[in-house]
Parts: C-alpha cells; structure tokens; sequence
C-alpha cells in the first residue's frame, strides 16, 4: 500500500516539480548561448600557404640521390648488352618494366625543377673537387653570372625526359633509344659547362 501523503504535502511536491521543468526546458532552448569555439593554433611562422619552399640539399647531392639514377632508369632501359654469351637486346617486356621506366622518366622531369631552385649551393662545405672539376665555390660563382644558361640547360633537359615519358606510354622502343641519346648530350653540354670546363669529359 503506498504511504497516506496529505493534500499539503502532495502541493509541494507538484510546485517542486513545476520548478524543475521550467528549469530544463529554459537551458535547453533556442534563447541559451552557444559555446564559444576554441581559437585555432596560430600558424608557425613559414610554414603557412605561400611559405617560401626550403633548401636543404646541393646539387650534387640532388645528382646523385634523385637525378643520376632516374637518368640512368631511362637511359638502361634499351641498348645493346654483350656477354660472352653474345648480344642481348635490352628493353622493357612487361608492364611492370615499363611501369619501372615511367617511374625514372617523371622523376627526372620533377628533377630539373628542384635543379634550376636558386640558393641551392653546387656541393656541401668542405667538398674537395674531383680531378679537373672546379671548385663548388667557382661553380657557384658561374651559375650566379650565367643563371639563364644554367636553367636553359635544365629545361633542355627536362624536354627530354619529357619526350622520354611520351615514348615510353607509347612502349616504342626505338624512339626511347633516340631520346636517351640526346638526354645524355644535353647533360652534358651543362658540366662542361658549369662543372669542368677545361675539359671535355671528366676524369676517369
């Protein structure tokens, strides 16, 4: 049997609970403030859109991590390869191996653009100069005289790899083969230019 509340008891308990539900009803409409959103993080100074790229590699450290060995993807890829066995015709087979190919091609395309990035040095400090090279100094020296021919040189370069990309979606072998050549002469024509120019090809 549930307990005997008497009448003045039972109109508290409802005036009690008139309060309550008034209460909620007020926290939960339209009228309440929205919280204040959270301040972004301010943006580290450099790092925001339009920040200057960084330079933290040389260029002889660029040749020899990311343009040599795309250089060399291409230029492998098709050519002659004698062996005591005789003469094996090199070139891609499947698409894997062409997919391999392409892969060297774009990285040297993208290549000659981090090349021509001014403020990036010839070599790092203290690099010795090999047997008939000019020192970084007088390398860095010559691309700050003749900036126009050092990008020259690149994009000429680049319009080969170019070319070299459009052979290779076209798997035509032989004009990938024509291309090789001519990438070679453009690059170098640039370090007898800039690198060694006292002499036609580098030391051995």
């Amino acid at each position: 049997m549930a307990p005997f509340l008497s009448i003045a008891t039972r109109r508290r308990i409802l005036a009690t609970l008139a309060l309550v539900t008034a209460g909620m009803v007020g926290a939960c409409g339209s009228g309440a403030p929205a919280p204040a959103p959270t301040p972004a993080a301010p943006t580290p100074a450099g790092t925001g859109a339009g920040a200057a790229p960084k330079i933290l590699v040389t260029i002889r450290e660029l040749m020899d991590s990311t343009v040599d060995p795309a250089a060399d993807g291409v230029w492998d890829a098709v050519g002659v390869h004698v062996t005591k066995a005789g003469v094996e015709q090199r070139l891609p087979r499947t698409d894997e191996e062409w997919k391999a190919v392409r892969r060297h091609a774009i990285t040297l395309i993208e290549a000659m653009n981090l090349v021509k990035m001014e403020g990036r040095h010839a070599a790092p400090a203290g690099t010795k100069p090999g047997l008939g090279e000019l020192s970084p100094t007088e390398i860095d020296a010559r691309i700050a005289r003749d900036r126009d021919s050092w990008n020259l040189y690149a994009d000429s370069a680049q319009e080969q790899a170019v070319k070299a990309l459009q052979a290779i979606d076209a798997k035509n072998v032989d004009a990938l083969y024509r291309v090789g050549g001519d990438l070679d002469q453009r690059c170098e024509a640039c370090h007898v230019t800039f690198w060694y120019p006292n002499s036609q090809r580098p030391a051995e």
